[in-house]
């Protein structure tokens, strides 16, 4: 049963096993998915396990029943077996919501009998915040557990707004509850090819913004140099601004070599090293269509300086694939391309160009988000910001 939360501690587990932790989930029902992350069945933790089902009836109309303390004593007994070598505990939702109040009040017992055990208290939702659970709620305990600030342990909510509601209801500074918002898994959602990400790690692309890309082979007639030109001017207002060139170098001319050593050296003199980059560099192998599809859906500019052209299926991939077109204006692209591209003369000023990107972007919302999504929100900038430190017990 996977739903919002339960994805998350699958990206959680993930990151910490594939940053050297030894970690563990332990679920009411499921199995193991990850090699790298042991799964542990422990059936009284399902909110849906017969007996909790009946004691959630009966707590629901206040009801604490003598098999609630039972229940509560055979999953301390049982947690306590499970956490005995562990130096992290972490609980969502178990301590938010009223879905399995034996848990939760077991959670607190073995917590008060290890105090070396750090315990992280993960809240996505809060019972007692939400109208449509406030009926199950009652004064007492254990539902005052999950309005309570447990000693010791180390609050964590997903967002602003949830660190409001959580410190007005159980009393506390906002300034003790870490946000760490969730994330998502860009190489999954774009289904990058194995070679696709290994480029965009080893190149550092997530962290461009923006990211043009020019999609052609390295000849002559291509106007790279003017791309590269453009890309120095461009980071005066995007300084993490960056270049793609996916093509190799073209293979009927040995004048490209030459061309390529003076591309090379330009780039040198532009300081762009880090910035403008050729896939020829890094391998000599016919990139498939799967991977250039991919530079696509990581591209948020494609940039064509072409001198001439007989046709251009760049325009057409990158219409498909919802990428805006700056383009040299030569009749091939513009009979593609019609109204739906920004062009420019091929020997126009390369500032002039940048210029032309620059209020293009400052204008979008759509890529002040998409932006702001890639700076802020992916899995591995998350774990690196705020995960690793919370396991680490720095950052506050």
């Amino acid at each position: 049963m996977v739903g919002g939360v339960e994805s998350v501690i699958g990206h959680h587990s993930r990151l910490m096993a594939e940053a050297g932790h030894q970690v563990e989930i332990v679920a009411g029902r499921g199995a193991q998915v990850d090699q790298a992350v042991d799964f542990v069945h422990l059936p009284l933790a399902d909110s849906q396990d017969p007996d909790i089902l009946v004691l959630r009836s009966e707590l629901q109309r206040g009801i604490v029943s003598d098999d609630f303390s039972k229940t509560v004593d055979a999953l301390v007994e049982s947690l306590a077996r499970i956490a005995a070598d562990a130096d992290c505990l972490i609980a969502h939702n178990v301590c938010s919501l009223n879905k399995n109040l034996a848990l939760t009040a077991a959670l607190r017992k073995v917590s008060e009998q290890s105090p070396k055990l750090k315990l992280v208290l993960w809240h996505h939702d809060l019972a007692w915040t939400a109208p449509r659970y406030r009926a199950e709620l009652h004064d007492g305990h254990p539902w005052d557990l999950l309005r309570t600030a447990w000693p010791g342990a180390t609050q964590v909510t997903i967002s602003d707004f949830r660190r409001g509601e959580l410190a007005q209801l159980f009393g506390i500074s906002e300034g003790l509850v870490r946000v760490i918002p969730n994330g998502l898994d860009v190489a999954r959602f774009l289904k990058l090819e194995d070679l696709s990400l290994q480029f965009v790690e080893r190149l550092n692309l997530m962290d461009a913004w923006p990211l043009l890309l020019l999609p052609v082979r390295i000849t002559a007639r291509k106007n790279i140099e003017l791309a590269l030109r453009v890309l120095a001017a461009l980071k005066q207002d995007y300084p993490a601004a960056a270049l793609v060139v996916t093509g190799p170098l073209g293979p009927h001319n040995p004048a490209n070599r030459d061309y390529f050593a003076k591309l090379l050296a330009l780039r040198a003199e532009l300081g762009l090293q880090a910035a403008a980059h050729f896939l020829a560099e890094l391998t000599a192998e016919f990139l498939s269509d799967d991977v250039i599809s991919d530079f696509y859906r990581l591209a948020d500019l494609l940039l064509l300086t072409s001198l001439e052209e007989g046709f251009g299926i760049p325009i057409l991939e990158a219409g498909f694939s919802g990428v805006p077109v700056f383009c040299s204006d030569i009749p091939p692209l513009r009979e593609l391309a019609a109204s739906h591209a920004v062009y420019f003369p091929v020997d126009a000023a390369p500032a002039t160009i940048a210029a032309e990107m620059s209020k293009y972007l400052a204008s979008s919302a759509a890529f002040g988000l998409r932006a702001r999504v890639r700076a802020e929100y992916t899995w591995e900038r998350i774990y690196r910001k705020h995960i690793s430190p919370l396991l680490d017990g720095s950052g506050g």
